[in-house]
């Protein structure tokens, strides 16, 4: 059996279990594998800012990190909610780092889980007139976006 096969499996037993029927696909991408749930039951998963599909996540992440290595990322999504706000962070970090450039000063976004960081870690490298970094000792970290020098 493939890697992906097992975890498709492992998510389709969870969700099962939970007392959800979802449709688990599977999709290779360059960041990593996107896990895709589907169906009327997803609700339950989004609920509460999708607290319920990041415990997901982490759980899945962590049962399947020593195969995957380090390096191999895992996100799931339901229904589309998380693509819709990773593109809505995108958009922020982006006005925000708007803000840092016209008022020349810092400003914080966050707190952000490690997911939500590099979302916005990684839209504000594709500017070159800002940049930013991660503060905190915490799971929950602020994100700090400045205007480059």
């Amino acid at each position: 059996m493939s890697l992906t096969t097992d975890i498709t499996d492992f998510v389709q037993r969870i969700v099962s279990a939970m007392g959800m029927s979802l449709t688990v696909r599977i999709e290779e991408t360059p960041d990593g594998t996107r896990i895709n749930l589907e169906g009327e039951d997803g609700g339950t998963l989004v609920r509460s800012g999708g607290e319920g599909l990041q415990a997901l996540q982490h759980i899945v992440a962590t049962a399947f990190r020593r195969q995957l290595g380090d390096d191999h990322r895992i996100v799931i999504d339901c229904n589309g909610f998380r693509k819709d706000k990773d593109a809505e962070l995108r958009q922020m970090a982006q006005f925000i780092a708007e803000k840092a450039r016209s008022t020349g000063m810092p400003q914080e976004m966050g707190p952000l889980n490690p997911y939500e960081r590099r979302i916005v870690h990684l839209a504000i490298a594709e500017d070159p007139t800002v940049t930013s970094e991660s503060i905190g000792d915490a799971f929950m970290k602020t994100v700090i976006i400045s205007a480059s020098r």
